[in-house]
């Protein structure tokens, strides 16, 4: 059907199929063109039975054409055309990556701290990604450090301590982690994941600053979309969250997107979680700021009871409570508190090929965060956790008991 003059018709609903009748139509106007004189509407006869069956060819083209046009909104478009319209707004989909870490240097005084220089927690080995320098006061900035191996692995606060590269004599160094270390994705992001992502950074610019500058942060290689948090501060600025990524690109997407710089502010609860970044645009240099979160140990228990008079498997229901619980606590974005009823829920419909909702009598959770036991807020359900934290599958468990 070359030269086609069958019309896109788009409405609200999207792209209307074409009718066999048009595409009839304009199959046989395309072929008298070439060849005056033809004549298709002889019943009984060869020529009409094949322009018949190209129509019914010309509906599956055109179902697939309609198919292809529908699916043109991040809401639903296909995963080839979802990587294309990524590609438009910047945004490619987030590969796996590795656990990573902030350390600081002390020791000799102007000793040169190179990039790839290793440490280690006794475990894992850790390569540093920006160097740095011991400046007069005996240590050096913060530094940014990746695992030199792939994997989701918990790193503790003060346990990265130990040097892998070797120190020439008469120089000392010795390294450590004021915070906890920032477990990697393991994994590939999810279409899903990338479809949302894709979704707020359409909407970013029409919506305002924080969210553009959300996007900006989300679109930083490395960046754990949930580990960042855009909150203003009254009468003193705004606060920047950011987990994962290399610490410059984090800070030059900062810079290229928020509005005034001298407006972010530090961390609430310690200035040892504060990372300063300066950028040089000569004339100029520029100080950017953000706070690097905290992993939090978190372990929910849950004893639950049924009146189902058939027996039902504790590790049954463990098995599906487990994961889900899990899933839950860990996609929620730094800061985030858990919500108790949503707990429930959660625990609800991952057993409810086990134990029906109607048949479960009792759900008692058990919130521990950090190894101390966490109620919810007065007349709420609502459990917070550090304001600045968040939670890996690598440090929650869920313990589920039938009571």
């Amino acid at each position: 059907m070359s030269g086609t003059t069958v019309p896109i018709v788009l409405t609200a609903a999207g792209m209307t199929p074409a009718t066999p009748a048009a595409l009839q139509q304009q199959l046989i106007a395309n072929v008298v063109a070439t060849n005056p004189g033809y004549t298709s509407n002889l019943p009984g006869t060869l020529i009409e039975d094949i322009s018949s069956t190209c129509v019914g060819a010309l509906l599956q083209i055109d179902s697939a054409l309609v198919d292809t046009v529908n699916s043109l909104t991040p809401y639903g478009i296909n995963e080839f055309l979802l990587t294309q319209l990524g590609n438009v707004y910047g945004l490619q989909q987030g590969v796996a990556t590795n656990t990573s870490v902030y350390v600081v240097f002390t020791g000799s005084v102007g000793y040169v701290v190179p990039i790839g220089f290793l440490v280690s927690d006794g475990t894992y080995q850790y390569s540093v990604q920006d160097g740095g320098i011991i400046q007069s006061g005996g240590a050096t900035t913060t530094l940014y450090c990746l695992a030199t191996v792939a994997g989701t692995f918990a790193v503790p606060a003060n346990t990265v301590t130990q040097l892998a590269t070797s120190v020439p004599v008469p120089y000392t160094l010795a390294v450590t982690n004021p915070n906890p270390g920032t477990p990697g994705t393991g994994t590939a992001e999810t279409y899903p994941a990338y479809r949302a992502r894709l979704l707020e950074a359409g909407l970013g610019a029409a919506l305002g600053m924080p969210d553009y500058v959300k996007r900006q942060i989300k679109a930083v290689p490395g960046v754990q979309a949930n580990l960042v948090s855009v909150a203003q501060q009254t009468f003193i600025g705004w606060r920047i969250i950011v987990g994962g990524g290399d610490p410059y690109a984090v800070a030059y997407a900062i810079y290229t997107a928020i509005l005034d710089i001298s407006t972010l502010v530090g961390s609430a609860v310690s200035s040892s979680r504060n990372i300063t970044v300066t950028l040089n645009n000569p004339p100029n240099n520029y100080a950017i700021l953000f706070v690097n979160p905290v992993v939090q140990s978190l372990q929910i228990q849950v004893t639950w009871n049924t009146i189902a008079t058939n027996y039902v498997s504790n590790v049954a229901v463990a098995a599906l409570a487990q994961p889900a619980l899990i899933a839950y606590a860990t996609s929620l974005t730094v800061g985030a508190p858990l919500n108790l009823f949503e707990l429930q829920a959660t625990f609800q419909l991952a057993v409810a090929s086990v134990v029906p909702t109607a048949l479960l009598t009792r759900m008692v959770f058990t919130v521990t965060i950090n190894s101390t036991e966490v109620n919810p807020e007065s007349g709420t359900g609502i459990i917070q956790g550090d304001l600045e934290g968040y939670y890996t599958a690598a440090t929650t468990t869920a313990v589920i008991s039938q009571g």
